[in-house]
């Protein structure tokens, strides 16, 4: 069983049930004329020559119209192949007309050898036509043909009105002879030519049905296997006998048919632009599909600008009636405000997210309105000022907290926790949404306006008295607030100043807090720059964490660094005040002992109050280390150093006995890290 992908897709109108029905459509003709032809006693003779005559005149003007449409629209493309379709309806229809003026009693009394002929003529050069037009010319054959249009046309007009002349004027041309009383043998052989090229250009016609289908195409096909099959109604000769009817009859379907599926189009689209497009040369498909991507994508740069749809000069590019233009209007209206709604929710979006960035206040409301300006126009927004709200000379009062409208401008308030804060001022918009979408708007700034003025304080407030990783953590998870803790390894950073009891009894104690804030503040950013987290300031003592509580590779080495970095800072400002003091009170001088293992960290204290901190034999073995270190340097413990690497240079302490200790610890004092 073959795979879905290997079966060929056949449109509509070739599809199997349909395919047989339009089989037999065509066949019950031939199937007629071969019961009159075997029966001659039903092939019965009928003349009636003003019944020919205007059924005659009737079909070849249709003939012609159809000829002129499909040439202006060839003329319109630029297009090879619907010139010869062109020719192939007004080759038929000129000859048809000849053969109606040879109607015996119109011009001629009984006649002539070209009204026997005229008709299978015509058809053999219309054949010929219809051959060359399901020819796939490229694009130079078909420059070609276009090029010598004039030419053919004037070829075949010329041979008309010379046949004309020769089958009408009596006794002027054997043509105008009466009729043969016997049929012209050689008449049969000369119209089998024609008939291969209508059966050759049938079959192309439907090859390329199959790959472009198309209700035009099956009605062209129709029509040359209609016109086939008139040619052989006509090879009988049997004039005025039934099956020479038929013929007529076969040729007023070919040209009906065509005709009837153009108006079908034409009630559908509602233009004959585009009524011949699908039976066009592939190039001119494409050339037809790149104007129509052009004007697409005019109409998306209108819509995308928010201008109104050139509908006129569209119009008059595609041919489109005063409905379809208004339509297009209506469509290019409707785009335009989908649009601006989109735009408008864009901007809405844009300024909730602004709001979780915790952006200061002034940096947020120039930032959203720069983005909202682009989607609602001119808007203002003020803040309160000495108990008013004003934007230019305008002064708003909310009294009940509804909008205000004045002019082309709706006014709304902005809200702190429920208490006036300001004004947003927004041009009145186009639709019924947009009401809804700037009170929307309003109440999105005041959510921002509410949360970067609590962000301020958070930061004010929160931040400066623990560090930001804390501060940071409880944000985004307040559960990590609740009392408790896990062990995690970390490594902690345990510094104090020595000599800070005997500066302390020698200076005053805002001197005592001067030197305090000094040193914490060159000491503090050694350790954040470093991601530790300071957990504990005592008196002239600092503990920090690294490892915890956010993840951190390499923790020992980060916490050694910023130690060396503390010590740096700290000699600097002992060597400046030392020279910049006369009265020889010497500033105390940082410790540091630094050392990882297990801990406890997290909440500790009670629901009442507690702190983020961490508990165990590292955290005071690092506070035994610092109390060993001599003043300016740094001690580690062994735990640590193994986690250094290379790079490290230290002096060796020994193993020390340490207060709390049972067991003897190793010490180093840490030198130099790279």
């Amino acid at each position: 069983m073959p795979s879905p992908g290997s079966v060929p897709y056949l449109p509509p109108a070739t599809q199997p049930v349909r395919g047989v029905v339009w089989g037999i459509h065509l066949a019950v003709p031939l199937l007629g004329l071969w019961l009159l032809l075997a029966q001659p006693r039903l092939n019965v003779p009928w003349q009636h020559n003003a019944s020919h005559f205007w059924m005659i005149i009737l079909v070849a003007g249709i003939n012609v119209v159809l000829g002129v449409l499909i040439s202006e629209a060839s003329r319109r493309r630029q297009d090879a192949r619907l010139f010869l379709v062109s020719m192939v309806f007004l080759s038929s229809a000129g000859f048809f007309f000849l053969h109606g003026l040879a109607t015996p009693e119109v011009i001629l009394p009984t006649g002539s050898v070209g009204f026997d002929l005229g008709q299978q003529v015509g058809l053999s050069i219309a054949s010929a036509f219809a051959f060359a037009s399901a020819l796939p010319l490229d694009e130079k054959a078909a420059r070609s043909v276009l090029g010598s249009q004039h030419f053919i046309r004037a070829v075949l007009f010329g041979f008309m009105v010379l046949w004309g002349i020769a089958s009408l004027v009596e006794g002027l041309t054997p043509l105008s002879e009466p009729p043969l009383a016997s049929p012209i043998d050689w008449l049969v052989w000369a119209s089998v030519p024609g008939l291969l090229l209508y059966a050759a250009a049938s079959v192309m016609m439907f090859l390329l049905h199959r790959r472009r289908p198309s209700a035009m195409l099956i009605s062209l096909i129709t029509a040359y296997a209609l016109l086939a099959e008139s040619m052989i109604a006509g090879m009988s000769q049997l004039n005025w006998h039934l099956s020479w009817w038929e013929w007529h009859i076969l040729l007023t379907l070919a040209f009906v048919f065509v005709a009837y599926s153009a108006y079908l189009q034409f009630r559908r689209e509602g233009s004959s632009a585009g009524l011949f497009d699908s039976v066009t040369l592939a190039a001119t498909v494409a050339r037809i599909q790149r104007d129509y991507d052009e004007a697409l994508e005019e109409m998306v740069e209108h819509v995308r600008r928010g201008e109104p749809l050139a509908a006129t000069r569209l119009s008059g590019k595609f041919r489109l009636n005063e409905g379809q233009a208004a339509v297009l209007d209506r469509a290019g209206e409707a785009l335009a405000n989908e649009r601006e709604l989109s735009e408008r929710l864009a901007a809405l979006v844009s300024v909730s997210a602004q709001t979780r960035i915790g952006l200061p206040e002034d940096q947020l409301l120039t930032t959203s309105l720069e983005r909202v300006r682009q989607a609602y126009g001119d808007v203002k927004i003020a803040l309160i000022a000495d108990g008013r709200t004003q934007i230019g000379s305008r002064d708003y009062q909310f009294a009940d907290g509804n909008p205000i409208r004045r002019d082309q401008l709706l006014a709304f308030p902005l809200t702190v926790k429920g208490v006036l804060a300001g004004v947003l001022e927004v041009p009145i918009g186009r639709t019924n949404q947009d009401e809804a979408l700037a009170a929307t708007l309003a109440g999105q700034l005041s959510i921002s306006l509410e949360n970067a003025r609590l962000y301020t304080e958070l930061h004010t407030l929160f931040h400066q008295y623990m560090s930001p990783d804390v501060a940071h953590a409880l944000l985004a998870d307040p559960g990590q607030a609740a009392l408790g803790g896990e062990l995690k390894e970390l490594t902690a950073l345990f510094a104090d100043l020595k000599g800070f009891t005997t500066f302390s009894e020698k200076v005053t104690p805002r001197e005592i807090v001067d030197m305090l804030n000094r040193y914490h503040t060159a000491a503090v950013p050694c350790i954040l720059n470093n991601g530790g987290t300071i957990v504990q300031f005592v008196g002239d003592a600092l503990l920090a964490l690294f490892n915890a509580p956010a993840k951190q590779a390499g923790h020992a080495r980060a916490a050694c660094r910023a130690a060396l970095a503390m010590q740096r800072a700290a000699a600097e400002i002992a060597e400046e005040m030392a020279w910049k003091r006369v009265d020889a009170v010497e500033w105390p001088t940082f410790r540091v002992g630094v050392n990882t293992g297990p801990a406890l960290v997290g909440n500790i204290g009670s629901p009442e109050l507690r702190g983020y901190n961490a508990m165990g034999d590292c955290v005071n073995v690092a506070a035994r280390l610092q109390g060993v270190a001599v003043p300016g340097t740094v001690v580690i413990g062994e735990t640590t150093l193994a986690q250094l690497g290379d790079g490290a240079s230290v002096n060796p302490l020994g193993r020390l006995n340490l207060k709390g200790k049972e067991e003897l610890v190793a010490a180093y004092v840490l030198t130099q890290m790279t």
